[in-house]
């Protein structure tokens, strides 16, 4: 397949159309994986509803979102200080890769993406997203949400006016060149709901398990850290909370010996979707996520490692996605194809009207407690 180029100026990014859409030819020389599980029918009829796709163009784009998955694990590493982040394109066809060093684009084709030079490499970025996490309480009070955007090679600054995003950028002192201001209609709250219902139980309150898990012989399940404190008791299933983070981060692991662990997720309909690990999807890639609220809802992940203003505290590294959610979704689980995401943190707007939904990404729940997340 010929190879298109076009030189694409503007703004902070200068973009080198090098690949193709993404597909394994570039793989045809490497030793092929096994072919992955299908997906379950109640996840791509989810994703059609959803995204308003076809079932063919659901199957097509969760192949491309695997493959683009293991590509970005693979580019990161090699491409080192100059990598610059990673995202799909509209219909995950194509994997972008930025990297600062026009050098890398041969490594960056030869994995089947398609390069873009950028001034700042994603370190930078999310050195600017770390100096507005360490701005005076006062500062990001009036902000609603901040992150390194990789598409744009910016961070973008978030509140409910402008003079209060720009006040924060002032606040924390960082380059301005380097960031983008916008006024939003955003208020993310936590979906915690002080209502009975269905999940798992905090007194009076309710929230919804993550992810099955395990520390040693224990089993329990990783949670939002605003649904509980440590040592705070919980019922369907009983079960006991060992650690919990919040505000600056959202995880949390409840112990719930007696109980038994599954690989699965609740799905549309209340069939199981089975977690099969924990991979990070793509920046652009769709996303499916399952609470005791409103159930099984997709979109696609927006941008990783979001910081978020909520009216108790800020919290950091959260991703965001077009999935949306309601009270009583806090803690459920995000998924993406068969690879578990993270858990619900909070969000904006609902499942009737649609929302931005932050869920905390499971990896750093499971390394700050060293659990092991149960796979099938």
């Amino acid at each position: 397949m010929s190879s298109k180029r076009c030189a694409l100026v503007g703004g902070a990014i200068l973009a080198v159309c090098l690949a193709t859409p993404l597909s394994p030819a570039a793989a045809d020389t490497a030793p092929q994986a096994a072919a992955p599980p299908p997906a379950p029918p109640a996840m791509i009829d989810a994703l059609e509803r959803d995204l308003g796709l076809s079932e063919a163009q659901v199957i097509t784009r969760l192949a491309n979102e695997e493959r683009a998955a293991a590509a970005e694990a693979s580019l990161t590493p090699a491409l080192g200080g100059s990598y610059g982040g990673a995202w799909l394109n509209d219909d995950a066809s194509k994997l972008m890769v930025a990297t600062t060093d026009p050098a890398a684009a041969p490594t960056i084709e030869a994995k089947g993406a398609q390069p873009v030079v950028v001034q700042r490499s994603l370190a930078q970025l999310n050195g600017i997203v770390a100096q507005l996490d360490r701005a005076p309480r006062r500062a990001t009070a009036g902000a609603s949400l901040w992150y390194a955007d990789v598409k744009t090679n910016t961070v973008s600054v978030q509140a409910p006016t402008v003079e209060a995003a720009e006040a924060l950028v002032a606040a924390a002192g960082v380059d301005r060149s380097a960031v983008v201001v916008t006024a939003t209609a955003e208020r993310p709250t936590t979906f915690i709901n002080i209502i009975g219902g269905a999940a798992y139980y905090i007194g009076s309150s309710r929230c919804s398990i993550g992810f099955s898990v395990t520390r040693g012989s224990t089993p329990g399940f990783v949670t939002a850290g605003h649904c509980g404190r440590a040592g705070s008791r919980t019922t369907n299933p009983t079960g006991t909370f060992q650690g919990s983070s919040f505000p600056g981060n959202d995880y949390a692991w409840v112990a719930a010996p007696g109980n038994t662990v599954t690989p699965y997720v609740r799905g549309s309909g209340g069939a199981n979707v089975t977690v099969r690990g924990s991979t990070q999807a793509s920046v652009g890639a769709s996303i499916c996520r399952s609470g005791s609220t409103t159930g099984w809802r997709c979109g696609t992940i927006q941008q990783h490692n979001a910081t978020v203003r909520y009216a108790q505290g800020t919290v950091t590294g959260l991703t965001r996605t077009s999935a949306c959610a309601e009270p009583g979704d806090s803690g459920g689980s995000f998924i993406s194809g068969s690879q578990a995401q993270g858990t619900t943190s909070g969000g904006s707007g609902n499942c009737s009207v649609g929302g931005t939904t932050y869920h905390q990404p499971v990896n750093e729940a499971l390394g700050a407690y060293g659990l092991t997340l149960t796979t099938g």
